[in-house]
C-alpha cells in the first residue's frame, strides 16, 4: 500500500520525464538538476508501494506496465489541475464560474451548437447548464433566477424586470405528411380549409403567456410540450403544424414532409430575443455568448 498519496509536483516531474524521453531532458525543461529529478521519481515509486515506473536497464528509461497505468491517471490529474487554475484565474478577473442558459425550442440547432462550441473553446473554465423551453418558459426561467440568460422566441408583451433585445430570427414553415389531405393541394390553401384539420401546436407551460397562441389557425388542436414529439406526429400524418425550417429541411428533401402553401402564411419569421433580468447584468462570458449567438443568427439569415 502507498505510504502517502503522491504530490502534484511528483506527478508533474513524472509526466515531464515521459514527455522528454529521459531524466536529463526533463531536468533541462524544469530547470533542475538531474539528481533532483531522479530523487523525485524514486520517492514517487516508494510512495506507490515500491512499484517501478521505469525500466532503467535500457539506455533511455522506458515505462513499465505499471508506469503506463499510472501515466494515464497522472495526466488526468494534471489536466484537472490546469482547469482548476484556469477557473481560479477567471474568477479573480470577474469571469463567471458557470452560466445557466435557456433557449427557445424553435432555435435552430446549428446556431446553438456552433455558438456553444465556440464558447467552450474560448471559456473552457466556465461551466454551462442548458435548458430548453417554449414561448414564455424562457422568460420564466430567467425571471425566477434558474437561468442567467435566455434566447426567447416572440415576446408579445412587456415583462416587468426583464431586459430584452432582438438578435435575429429563424423561420417557421407549415408542413404535413404527404398522405395528409392538405398536402394534396397544389394551389394556395385558404385558412378556412386549414381550420378544418387538426393542427399540432406546442404547449406553453409558463403562466407569462398562458392563453396566448402563436400562429394557430385551426379550431381543433393537439397540444404537445415537446418539439420532437410534434415532429414524430407530423411524420405519422397526425395533423399539420409549423416547424422550424432548419428542423424539417431534410424531411422535405426526402419527401417525408410536404410544405403547405397556406394562402395567408408561408414561411414566417420567428424573432429571437436575448433576455436577462434587469437587475442582474450578465457577466463577461454571458455577454460574449449572447454576441456570438447574434452573429450566428445573422449568418443564418444572410
Amino acid at each position: 500500500m502507498p505510504a502517502a498519496p503522491p504530490t502534484f509536483e511528483q506527478l508533474k516531474v513524472f509526466i515531464t520525464v515521459v514527455e522528454e524521453g529521459g531524466f536529463s531532458a526533463a531536468a533541462r525543461r524544469l530547470n533542475r538538476r538531474q539528481s533532483v529529478i531522479s530523487y523525485t521519481i524514486s520517492n514517487l515509486e516508494d510512495q506507490l508501494g515500491g512499484v517501478p515506473l521505469f525500466d532503467r536497464t535500457t539506455r533511455r528509461p522506458t515505462l513499465t506496465d505499471a508506469g503506463r497505468a499510472v501515466l494515464a491517471n497522472a495526466r488526468t490529474i494534471a489536466a484537472g489541475m490546469d482547469q482548476l487554475c484556469a477557473r481560479i484565474n477567471g474568477l479573480q478577473s470577474g469571469l463567471e464560474a458557470e452560466i445557466a442558459l435557456v433557449v427557445d425550442v424553435m432555435m435552430p440547432m446549428q446556431l446553438l451548437v456552433g455558438s456553444l462550441a465556440d464558447f467552450h473553446a474560448n471559456f473552457p473554465a466556465v461551466g454551462l447548464r442548458l435548458h430548453v423551453e417554449t414561448l414564455g418558459g424562457v422568460a420564466t426561467r430567467v425571471l425566477d433566477g434558474t437561468c442567467t440568460i435566455g434566447i426567447s422566441g416572440p415576446l408579445f408583451y412587456a415583462v416587468d424586470g426583464l431586459e430584452q433585445c432582438c438578435i435575429g430570427s429563424t423561420s417557421l414553415i407549415p408542413v404535413a405528411a404527404p398522405s395528409h389531405p392538405l398536402a394534396q393541394s397544389v394551389d394556395a390553401i385558404p385558412s378556412t380549409m386549414a381550420r378544418k384539420h387538426t393542427q399540432l401546436v406546442l404547449a406553453d407551460r409558463s403562466r407569462l403567456s398562458e392563453g396566448r397562441d402563436f400562429a394557430v389557425l385551426a379550431a381543433d388542436t393537439w397540444r404537445v410540450s415537446d418539439l420532437s414529439v410534434k415532429h414524430a406526429l407530423l411524420l405519422a400524418g397526425v395533423g399539420w403544424g409549423n416547424m422550424p425550417a432548419a428542423a424539417v429541411d431534410d424531411d422535405i428533401r426526402a419527401g417525408r414532409l410536404v410544405p403547405l402553401p397556406l394562402a395567408e402564411w408561408r414561411k414566417r419569421p420567428y424573432p429571437l430575443y436575448a433576455v436577462h433580468r434587469a437587475q442582474k447584468v450578465p457577466g463577461p462570458a454571458a455577454c460574449w455568448l449572447i454576441k456570438r449567438i447574434s452573429q450566428e443568427a445573422a449568418l443564418i439569415q444572410s
